[in-house]
Formats: C-alpha cells, sequence, structure tokens
C-alpha cells in the first residue's frame, strides 16, 4: 500500500510503497476514510533532531488525525462491523497507570519507556490506504463525513480540551474569551466557544481571510500589529480578557495576551511555537493563570464528534487524493491552506 513515511530527520518525507499492516490482539484494521496533515507533522520531519525532547526516531508513517472504516479485527476484538465509521483518537499510554485510567494517555506516567506517543507520532500512522489502532481509540461517527471529521482528532480535541478547562472564566454575563491565531485549531476553537459559552469571542490574525471565517462564526475580529492590544482592550471596556487562547504560542502571541489578559483571567498556550516570556509580580494582573496544554481525552473526542455531529463543529478541510499527498505538506509548510489539509487515499 503507498503511504507517506517520515524516513530521517530533517528531511521531507517520502511517498512510498509499504507492507499493509495486519491487526495484532486487541487492534481494528481501519481503510483510511481521510487523513489530516498537521503543522506537528512538519515539526517531526522538518525540525526534530535526534536530541529534540519528544523525538522518537524514524522511519514510521505519518497521520495522527485519522479517521476510516473498519476492514477487520484482531484477536479478541468483537462489537466492530465492517465498515463502519470510526474516528481515532491518537494518543497511547501504557493503558494502566492513573492517567490513562481516566483516558488521559497524553499525561501517561510511563511515557518514558514507551516507543510511541501516538499513532502517527513513532506508530504508524493514518496517512496510507490502511492503519491499525487500538479498538479502545476508535469512537463511532455513525452516519457523519468521516472525511471531513478526520481533523477533529486533533484540531478539534486539542481546543475543545482547552477550552473546557477554562470555563470557569467563562460564566456569566459580560464575559470574553479571544482567540490568537486562526489556523485549523484556531477556527475550530471560535466555534467551539461560540457553542458552549455566551461570552463574546474576539478573535485575531495577520491573515484577513482567516478572519473573515471566523467573523462568519460569530467572532468579533482585531487584525494583528500595530493597535492589536488596544484594540482588543478597547473591547473589553479596558478590564481585559477572561479567558486567551493561544494558537500559535510565540514570544510575540504570548506577550500580547499577557498585555490583554484581565485580572483573574487565563491564558492558555496551545501553540507549540515554543516562545518564551517574561513574567514580574507587578506586571502580571493579580491571579490572571498562564498554562499550557496538550491534545486531550478520549471521553472529550466523544463530546467532539457529539458537536461534530450536532453540526456545532464543521471544519474547513481541503481534500486531496493520495498521490498528492506530499504536495499537501508542501503547501502547508508555504502557509498556502486556507482550511485543513486531508488526504483521501481511496478517493
Amino acid at each position: 500500500m503507498r503511504a507517506v513515511v517520515f524516513e530521517h530527520f530533517q528531511t521531507f518525507p517520502s511517498l512510498t510503497e509499504v507492507a499493509r499492516p495486519t491487526p495484532g490482539p486487541g487492534e481494528v484494521l481501519l481503510k483510511v476514510a481521510g487523513s489530516g496533515a498537521c503543522h506537528s507533522d512538519v515539526s517531526i520531519y522538518k525540525e526534530f533532531t535526534p536530541d529534540t525532547p519528544g523525538a522518537i526516531p524514524p522511519a514510521f508513517v505519518l497521520g495522527h488525525e485519522v479517521s476510516g472504516w473498519v476492514e477487520e479485527v484482531g484477536v479478541g476484538v468483537t462489537g466492530f462491523e465492517k465498515g463502519a465509521a470510526y474516528l481515532v483518537y491518537g494518543p497511547i499510554g501504557c493503558g494502566h497507570c492513573p492517567a490513562c485510567s481516566r483516558g488521559q494517555d497524553t499525561y501517561c506516567h510511563n511515557v518514558a519507556s514507551m516507543d510511541y506517543l501516538a499513532t502517527g507520532i513513532g506508530r504508524d500512522g493514518g496517512m496510507a490506504e490502511y492503519v491499525t489502532v487500538p479498538a479502545r481509540n476508535l469512537v463511532p461517527l455513525g452516519d457523519a463525513d468521516p472525511v471531513a471529521a478526520a481533523p477533529l482528532s486533533d484540531a478539534g480535541l486539542t481546543p475543545y480540551h482547552a477550552i473546557k478547562l477554562a470555563l470557569p472564566k467563562l460564566a456569566g454575563g459580560g464575559r470574553t474569551a479571544l482567540v490568537i491565531g486562526l489556523g485549523g485549531l484556531g477556527q475550530v476553537a471560535v466555534q467551539i466557544l461560540t457553542a458552549l459559552t455566551g461570552a463574546t469571542v474576539i478573535a485575531t490574525d495577520m491573515k484577513a481571510d482567516a478572519m473573515e471565517r471566523a467573523a462568519a462564526n460569530g467572532a468579533v475580529t482585531v487584525p494583528g500589529g500595530e493597535g492589536q492590544v488596544e484594540a482588543i482592550r478597547e473591547l473589553t471596556g479596558g478590564r481585559g480578557v477572561d479567558a486567551v487562547f493561544d494558537f500559535v504560542g510565540a514570544a510575540p502571541t504570548i506577550r500580547t495576551a499577557q498585555q490583554v489578559v484581565a485580572r483573574q483571567g487565563r491564558i492558555t498556550v496551545v501553540g507549540v511555537a515554543n516562545g518564551t516570556v517574561d513574567w514580574s509580580f507587578f506586571g502580571n494582573p493579580y491571579e490572571a493563570e498562564l498554562t499550557n496544554t496538550y491534545w486531550g481525552t478520549i471521553e472529550e473526542l466523544y463530546e467532539v464528534v457529539a458537536m461534530y455531529r450536532a453540526g456545532q463543529i464543521t471544519p474547513q478541510v481541503e481534500r486531496f487524493a493520495m498521490d498528492d499527498a506530499l504536495d499537501a505538506y508542501r503547501r502547508l509548510e508555504a502557509g498556502e491552506l486556507s482550511g485543513r489539509a486531508v488526504v483521501v487515499p481511496h478517493a
């Protein structure tokens, strides 16, 4: 079968022939419906080195945003009908520590002893015609479009987890939320905030078309650049933003978040641009929190799918045939995609 393989650090992946996998005990073989191309993939093959924290040696198939149809099951697996559509929960922990028992494989206590972190991160992923996944990691999609759903396993789950943790800051009248960075995750975050809260959602980006899409989903937009901080604070009546979600994570965007957050507000850095910032007692609004999050739980992915099926989340996807999978990554690197690139192997 054809697959997009990460073969060497700091080297563009290849589209090559690999053996079709066979499901082991407790696993399911999926015929891949769609696989999202994520900036994390770019970091894995372009930026990581063997010494990068969290780096896992190649080679493996990329693709951690995956949906598909059941093709066959391994030993001990029951309750799955061939042809049924599922979304894959990517993270895979040890399965027996306290975090994994909560479905929070992202924070597995035994991660240092694991050979991989997730489907598509160390373990062969879904940027291929077929993929095997643990049966436990499958979330049913019913009759919903699995291709459009594929990015939700990260681009939906990651913002949902961050927003859910910040909901206490957004309870009550007159609250505001700010989304910094309107790529795939930021656009879904606007939709989630609009569906789950009564807060005024402010969205900011350097790209006009990205802000137009956010505005269409109910956000008040502020362009990046000169006057950005002042405009955001003006929209809050000068008091600042109750919950800020930074989907970039670079030093300038975190600094912007610090300048606009309200007293007792919360800044959640979701983007992994690895920015660093200064902090001081009197420079930080009293009791304003600065934190980060990583992915989410499998229980939360069930909730994300429920929102998708109810029409509350509509990811914008651009579909690519398997032959064009590498072009999807090239365009992702160049910033030329307006939505999430989803490779459809069996189109």
